[in-house]
């Protein structure tokens, strides 16, 4: 049997073979922009490895790294496992206490400090005494520079190797309730997993690609980074979200991953400028279809893309067959922390609007009786970090992961997702709702931003409405707010006459706050905080039931 390719085997090539070749573009200020060939970026890579070496480390150490996406965190990330340690990656939008609780329970004894936009909350979190490096692209801090490291150490020589069953990383969880939990990869299911990815995407040198969704998730992970070393090819990074516009049309991009959130802010923005039934109306055209097409997809940055996907959350369909309709594929992937992001994907070309698609090569998969989703994946995780308990736990006795999502199959074997087995809630008629359905249904509207539906212990759900930014903003004109009202009334018809009678919705509550990563309401891959929504604005649910109206406001 073939040995699989390790990820640093996949960056000692691409530095023998094309050390000239253009590795990274990382903007640094309103627009300027360095880049690394990968000669450049490997020469940091291994200075920054025989520095970590010096240190005298138990092998196997834990290491941190806290930033934003830069080229910084992927050096750090093959410097950590060039020198025999292992790399722990924390969101960089994590409140103090939860920073202090990752770097404690996953024994870091070092944290690299990156990219930020608010070191004053994180340096709240990090224990006293830590060892701190810096980033060149870090605020303001004490904290020993990344480049005063580098210009005074010599580059560790050879090739250093790992072993395919040895811990790679360690990545905590989002988490959507409760604390986050550190799984743990190896080597060799991170070889495994693209070996495999390769099959189905194809992806190769000549690709571009920008990197803007956190680099501690591991969807982006495995499809940027690791990807990128494996296939060798271009990666931008995005500045800030002033500049994303400028930092897509920077990278051109041939390959490209968001999520459901920012394809449906790409969307919306288009509405801004053409109105649904009017863009509807032009592509009738013959003569102006295919002009239309091209124009929308330039204007977003992605007339490029051969290769679009959508992850880390549900999608509505009418939201993909919208991108279809445009001439991009869009492709949804499905896939979780514990089996590396490689579970199901629409393949290019077989891909049918509403499923997440077929296994991707060697995942077995299976309904329990109770219909939840079942994995056999060779991306399955090592286990949790210090849990073997709950390890143990989330698996079958014949070695199947318990994804904790409803689904169901089609006659192709394509899954699609019809729920979370946790998020079902019970009415006071004893029926079991599941939300994720119905809110797809309500995000398909352009007046709907995001939403959220609950109602437990109730004879009738109800759901929480976040409206469009563009709508919020013009609110509080009379005319704007009546006009809301009367076009979520229909919404509100029109899903309820698409579900069960015990689905069907009471009553849309609008509220008007962003729900944010900042404020807590969304994970830092954009999935909504149930818990912290129902927590929010369950002690005005009383009211709202009582008013009897179709559509409530906030107060």
């Amino acid at each position: 049997m073939t040995e699989p390719t390790l990820v640093l085997d996949d960056a000692y090539r691409w530095e023998k073979t094309a050390p000239d070749q253009l590795w990274m573009t990382q903007p640094i200020n309103k627009g300027e922009v360095e880049t690394y060939t990968w000669a450049q970026g490997m020469d940091q890579v291994r200075r920054m490895a025989a520095h970590l070496k010096s240190l005298d480390l138990e092998p196997g150490s834990n290491i941190a790294i806290i930033s934003k996406n830069c080229a910084h965190f992927i050096f750090t990330d093959l410097a950590i496992w060039m020198a025999g340690h292992v790399s722990v990656a924390l969101y960089p939008t994590l409140r103090a206490e939860t920073v202090d609780y990752i770097l404690d329970h996953s024994e870091s004894k070092l944290l690299f400090v990156g990219k930020l936009d608010d070191l004053g909350e994180i340096r709240k979190g990090i224990p006293e005494g830590m060892p701190c490096i810096s980033f060149p692209l870090a605020p303001p801090n004490a904290y020993e520079s990344w480049d005063s490291i580098v210009a005074r150490t010599e580059p560790i020589r050879g090739n250093p190797t790992r072993e395919p069953e040895d811990a790679a990383l360690i990545a905590y969880t989002s988490g959507s309730t409760g604390r986050s939990k550190g799984v743990m990869h190896s080597f060799g299911t991170i070889a495994v997993v693209l070996d495999g990815a390769e099959q189905v995407f194809a992806a190769e040198v000549g690709d571009r690609m920008l990197s803007y969704l956190p680099l501690a998730h591991l969807l982006e992970r495995i499809v940027v980074e690791l990807q990128g070393l494996r296939t060798g090819m271009q990666l931008f990074f995005a500045e800030s979200l002033d500049t994303f516009v400028d930092d897509l049309n920077r990278a051109q991009p041939t390959i490209f991953i968001s999520v459901p959130r920012l394809w449906l802010k790409f969307q919306l923005g288009v509405f801004q400028k053409l109105p649904p039934k009017k863009l509807a109306r032009l592509l009738r055209i013959p003569l102006l279809n295919r002009v239309i097409k091209k124009k929308i997809l330039s204007g977003l940055g992605l007339q490029h893309v051969r290769l679009a996907i959508s992850g880390s959350a549900p999608i509505p369909a009418d939201l993909i067959q919208w991108y279809r309709d445009l001439g991009l594929e869009l492709l949804e992937a499905y896939g979780m922390s514990e089996d590396l992001a490689y579970s199901h994907a629409s393949y290019p070309g077989r891909g049918r609007v509403g499923y997440v698609g077929h296994p991707m090569p060697s995942v077995e998969v299976r309904i329990s009786e109770e219909g939840e989703i079942l994995i056999k994946s060779p991306g399955n995780m090592m286990g949790y970090f210090k849990q073997p308990e709950l390890t143990a736990e989330s698996y079958t006795e014949d070695g199947y992961f318990k994804t904790g999502d409803r689904g169901e199959q089609d006659e192709d074997g394509r899954l699609r997702i019809t729920g979370r087995v946790k998020e079902l809630f019970k009415t006071s008629k004893g029926k079991y709702v599941a939300p994720v359905p119905i809110e797809n249904l309500l995000n398909n509207s352009a007046k709907v931003e995001m939403s959220c539906v609950s109602g437990s212990g109730r004879p009738q759900p109800y759901a929480l409405i976040l409206p469009a930014e563009d709508v919020r903003a013009n609110l509080g004109d009379s005319g704007a707010r009546a006009q809301l009202e009367s076009d979520l009334e229909a919404l509100l018809e029109e899903v309820n006459h698409e579900v069960e009678g015990f689905e069907r919705l009471q009553f849309l509550a609008v509220v008007r706050d962003p729900w944010l990563i900042e404020n807590g309401f969304l994970t830092p891959t954009m999935k909504i905080k149930r818990s912290k929504l129902e927590d929010c604005y369950g002690p005005k649910t009383e009211g709202w039931y009582g008013a009897g109206h179709r559509v409530v406001w906030e107060a």
